[in-house]
């Protein structure tokens, strides 16, 4: 990829992180946050807010740009180690079950006090595979190749797990909005990159061919005008 079509499709990874995040943080601490401060109307306080969480959103977005070319490293080393895709896909398999598990058991199971808690971690481990699934069948339907759609639902599940670790960890008050906040940017942002990088390379493939083409042209320019000017000179020194 040449640097060019990398920045834009970071760039563009960022702007998704940072606009979800915000969008996210509007809707789950409206109640608590948003709505007091504009109802007294302390809109420094609320447009701080907001920029801090679009800020937050950034943060989580390069995150998930580490954590995909991480992946797509892991992928290539997996597939050597175990010199065979499906036996990989099966190593994927295992690895999201226990991914999945470890968020149930050690990350949910603690602080779940109530049903509500209940309701909400299993709604957005729901909301996790749900979007994994979609976004990996669409990566087969554009890329033809059904044999990817393991890899596709491991990055989607098994990464954004990985990634979702950080809002995790938060138990403060308030820990909960932050795991739902969270989650929504790191989803878009994985899903994004699993589907868009391709056309990047592909762009960073056709400019890399158009720079070779002028530089080619540049070049025969430039023989022909050696050319024309040994011609030139030639015929200057029959006259003289």
């Amino acid at each position: 990829m040449t640097i060019r079509n990398w920045l834009k499709f970071a760039l563009r990874a960022l702007i998704i992180g940072g606009l979800v995040t915000g969008v996210m943080s509007l809707i789950v601490r409206w109640g608590n946050f948003y709505g007091p401060h504009f109802s007294n109307g302390e809109l420094t306080e609320a447009i701080s807010g907001l920029l801090w969480f679009v800020f937050l959103g950034f943060t989580i977005s390069m995150v998930c740009q580490m954590g995909y070319f991480a992946y797509l490293t892991v992928h290539q080393i997996g597939v050597n180690i175990f010199r065979s895709l499906t036996l990989w896909n099966w190593v994927q398999l295992l690895l999201m079950i226990i991914a999945i598990a470890d968020v149930v058991y050690f990350r949910f199971r603690p602080y779940a006090d109530t049903a509500n808690d209940w309701f909400l971690y299993i709604g957005l481990l729901a909301v996790l595979l749900v979007a994994a699934f979609l976004t990996a069948i669409k990566k087969v339907k554009m890329t033809n190749k059904k044999h990817i759609l393991i890899s596709a639902l491991f990055f989607m599940v098994f990464v954004s797990i990985i990634e979702w670790l950080i809002a995790l960890w938060v138990r403060t008050e308030g820990g909960n909005q932050y795991i739902t906040i969270l989650l929504f940017p790191i989803l878009a942002v994985n899903a994004f990159q699993l589907l868009e990088l391709p056309k990047y390379n592909a762009q960073s493939a056709a400019d890399l061919k158009k720079r070779e083409e002028r530089r080619k042209e540049h070049n025969a320019n430039a023989t022909k005008q050696q050319a024309n000017n040994k011609q030139t000179n030639r015929k200057k020194a029959k006259q003289k």
